[in-house]
């Protein structure tokens, strides 16, 4: 094993989970420690509640993500949440629209198709996928949650070549979690720039993919019923210790399965986000009594995938 973990070691991987609990000497680049995300906000309606509960519970709201797809949001409601994360200072993230459970294969209906996830099928669906990232960006989104090893590498070299805007955030699902370094440091090279990591990790095993990686890592502190349904608060200091800097994302208990989203289940979606900003009060003051002098990212800050109007 000492050979093994001298090969691992050279690759400049840690080749022992973080054990001892060594706080990560990284930031965002604001000076923060962690941010809060509010996931599944479905639409503006949705997105405007969100807003309204953060200001009665007092919780500061750095990014919203949305998991039914941008191909399942018309360009109206897109340009109003355009317009309230720019006026708002707060990351709007959507998902990529066209995904294997959407698609007509039934593979991923079947018994063992969880491991196919929300992947693209084919190179239609590629395309399909890298289109639904341009007419957001068209629309002055700036960050999208991607599902797809070959998708990210396709957008992170877009990006380069500036076909896509070089601001542009993008952000692993939790479907496609990095449960380890090697494969935290491979999605960091492919152009990830936000990391989610699989929902049930220890705090150790967050902390040696935080020492191969540099970008923010995303992590549930409640997390839904179909990803495990784990409820961390009081892991949530150490997290932010070992793992910063950290996205902290609120899914909720004993919750229904709202994709894809609409107006038929708008009002179940509206109720489900205020309950998240409550939930997220919950843990901030349970943070602010274990690791008071942990610091909040400014709201706000550049490096965000801010909407441009």
């Amino acid at each position: 094993m000492r050979k093994t973990r001298a090969s691992i070691e050279r690759l400049n991987l840690p080749s022992r989970d973080n054990h001892k609990l060594k706080p990560s000497p990284l930031r965002f680049r604001d000076g923060g420690q962690w941010r809060i995300e509010i996931p599944s906000c479905e639409g503006p309606r949705v997105f405007r509640e969100v807003i309204d509960a953060a200001e009665d519970w007092g919780v500061p709201v750095h990014r919203i993500s949305q998991g039914s797809g941008i191909m399942l949001l018309p360009d109206k409601e897109i340009r109003e949440m355009v317009n309230i994360g720019a006026e708002q200072r707060i990351e709007v993230c959507l998902f990529v629209g066209p995904r294997a459970t959407f698609e007509t294969g039934g593979q991923a209906a079947s018994p063992a198709g969880k491991v196919i996830g929300l992947q693209h099928r084919g190179a239609d669906q590629l395309v399909y996928a890298v289109e639904d990232v341009r007419h957001a960006c068209g629309l002055g989104i700036r960050s999208v949650l991607v599902a797809d090893v070959g998708l990210i590498w396709i957008l992170g070299e877009m990006k380069k070549k500036g076909e896509l805007p070089k601001n542009l955030v993008l952000k692993s699902s939790v479907t496609l979690p990095a449960p380890n370094p090697a494969t935290g440091r491979i999605y960091e090279r492919l152009g990830i720039n936000t990391l989610n990591i699989s929902t049930d990790l220890t705090p150790a095993q967050i902390g040696a993919i935080r020492q191969a990686v540099k970008v923010p890592i995303d992590i549930y502190i409640e997390v839904p019923d179909n990803f495990g349904g784990f409820v961390r608060y009081y892991e949530m200091s150490t997290i932010v210790e070992v793992a910063s800097p950290v996205y902290l994302k609120f899914g909720l208990r004993n919750a229904p399965d709202i994709y894809p989203s609409g107006g038929h289940v708008e009002q179940t979606a509206v109720i489900l986000a205020r309950e998240r900003v409550r939930r997220a009060r919950i843990a901030l003051d349970m943070l602010a009594r274990y690791a008071p002098k942990a610091t909040m990212s400014p709201l706000g800050s550049k490096d965000l995938g801010i909407p441009e109007v």
